[in-house]
């Protein structure tokens, strides 16, 4: 230590060692965030292991044979698997292990890209439309604290993510040689999205708009990664071009190796520096975009609550349309190479393909239906969460203020939202039948495969109902929703495998809807979960009518 000369009469004062002063306060802000999120992120971790622990418990029940375990290993290694798994590795001599790894570990990273994008935007962007970063930065607090902190949460959940999915596997009893190695996969396809984040809150001012550009970014990697899985047993290498792909390549349980997540190391890295980069060009609060400046006066059809709800899910709506139409396009455009890997195929497929052999391309149409579907469901809720995000945001109190009323407001924007879902089921079936009739050179699978997605449209509706009831009677909880979803995805293309009992499908609304072409529409069915859907809808403007707003 050093000290300087001082003036006659003053004590000589110490020479202060510079100090990164940009990331002051960063552990603090760490520890802030985790006793914010001490229920959220164990909900998430514990929910995602939980899938590792039941898949690991209930498999070994299902297929208790060698021939058991290779019948369905066969859905896996087809283009049908794929598109919706991943490469299949480890299928070829099958054992549960490499079948939870194969075939639903897809579905362990998709939820971990989840987490870390609504984490990351939670304490960054979140922080900053609110108010509350700057306050946090008026004490002593660096300029990158609030990043830094945000990403070193993302590090501790996947952390504790990966072991936790690696100790799952243990608990049910399985082989643990490649346990570890499937949960860094599972953690780095996290860290990875965290880092998407870190830099698409840089970018626009909105969290709405940067989780929805990180979602896009999700949408994509999951399309190149389908279009290059299918297009070559193994994986192509348009794969390689997406980050869900480098997890999947580890090959846990088959020939395990560990390199492929240096990629993600690599990207985590590079992209974490452009965040930083990108965030000193910016001023708080703002984004690299700026918002376009609106006009002065109002347009005539913005004075109603339904045109400002759909002014806020525009860009969301376009987002969603315009991923779908183009993983339509492209799933329907391989329809005649589906078709021509139809032949042969184990019992057990044809099952999960609607059980008829003769009409597999009529399978195919339903079950990317289905799939359609549940990826609108998951636009529905986070429509319904953006209803939440306007309320504790303090920009629904401006609203209710005037002489919009709750019932106006609350309507107007599950209205939107069911609309909303309408337009993208409607516009999805039309381009994947376009697509289809030309690969097949088929035209009626134009209306045919517009059927197909238009009757999922009460299901949808009942998930998006379920979760306006929560946001009127305990918004807090309005997270359960994903829950149904994962278990609608689950039944939905694995349940005919299962051998689950009829009650458990029951609890799906999606497994009482017809596939279409292939089967006939069960009108009751779409009567009777259009009549829930509107009394679950309702009972949620009750408790909404009813509680206080929060605003805080």
């Amino acid at each position: 230590m050093t000290t300087t000369a001082t003036e006659p009469g003053l004590a000589p004062h110490r020479r202060v060692s510079p100090r990164p002063q940009a990331l002051v306060g960063t552990l603090i802000l760490a520890r802030f965030f985790l006793r914010r999120d001490r229920v959220k992120l164990p909900a998430w971790i514990l929910g995602i292991a939980l899938m590792g622990l039941y898949y690991g418990s209930a498999l070994p029940q299902i297929y208790q044979t060698e021939d058991d375990l290779r019948a369905v290993s066969q859905f896996g290694r087809g283009v049908v698997g794929a598109l919706i798994s991943g490469p299949g590795y480890g299928l070829a001599d099958p054992s549960v292990e490499s079948l939870i790894v194969a075939i639903y570990g897809l579905y362990f990273l998709l939820l971990a890209a989840l987490m870390n994008i609504l984490l990351v935007s939670r304490h960054t962007r979140v922080e900053e439309q609110n108010g509350r970063a700057e306050l946090v930065r008026a004490d002593v607090v660096g300029r990158h604290a609030q990043l830094t902190a945000a990403l070193l949460v993302a590090v501790v959940a996947d952390l504790i993510l990966a072991l936790a999915v690696a100790g799952s596997i243990a608990a049910a009893g399985l082989a643990t040689y490649d346990a570890l190695l499937f949960g860094a996969s599972v953690g780095m396809a996290g860290l990875v999205f965290a880092a998407v984040t870190a830099v698409t809150v840089q970018i626009t001012a909105y969290s709405r708009a940067a989780t929805g550009l990180s979602g896009a970014i999700l949408g994509l990697a999951y399309v190149l990664r389908a279009a290059g899985d299918a297009m070559r047993e193994g994986g192509s290498a348009l794969s390689w071009l997406s980050p869900l792909a480098w997890s999947q390549q580890t090959r846990a349980y088959a020939d395990g190796r560990w390199w492929p997540l240096g990629l993600s190391v690599v990207f985590v890295a590079v992209t974490v520096a452009v965040a930083y980069v990108l965030s000193t060009r910016r001023d708080l609060g703002a984004g690299l975009v700026p918002p376009r400046p609106g006009s002065p006066r109002a347009p005539r059809w913005l004075g109603s609550p339904s045109a400002l709800a759909f002014r806020l899910q525009r860009a969301g709506l376009i987002g969603w349309g315009c991923a779908l139409i183009a993983s339509s396009a492209l799933y329907g455009g391989i329809g005649n190479s589906i078709v021509e890997s139809f032949e042969d195929l184990p019992d057990q497929l044809v099952e999960v393909m609607g059980g008829d052999a003769s009409r597999m391309l009529d399978g195919y149409v339903g079950t990317m239906a289905l799939f359609d579907a549940l990826l609108i469901t998951v636009f529905v809720i986070l429509g319904v969460g953006g209803l939440r995000g306007e309320e504790t945001r303090g920009r629904a109190d401006p609203v209710l203020a005037t002489a919009v009323g709750r019932r106006a407001w609350y309507f107007a924007n599950i209205g939107v939202t069911a609309l909303g879902a309408v337009l993208l089921l409607l516009v999805t079936g039309l381009v994947f039948g376009l697509s289809t009739a030309l690969s097949v050179g088929d035209g009626s699978y134009v209306w045919a495969a517009t059927a197909a997605h238009l009757v999922y449209l009460p299901a949808v509706l009942v998930v998006l109902a379920l979760a306006a009831l929560l946001y009127g009677v305990a918004p807090r909880a309005i997270g359960a929703t994903w829950a149904l979803l994962g278990f609608a995805l689950v039944l939905g293309f694995f349940g005919a495998i299962m051998d689950l009992p009829g009650w458990i499908h029951d609890l799906s609304p999606f497994e009482h809807i017809a596939r279409l072409p292939m089967d006939t529409v069960r009108w009751p069915a779409l009567v009777w979960l259009t009549v829930f859907a509107a009394a679950a809808v309702a009972l949620g403007f009750l408790g909404f009518r009813r509680r206080d707003v929060d605003s805080k």
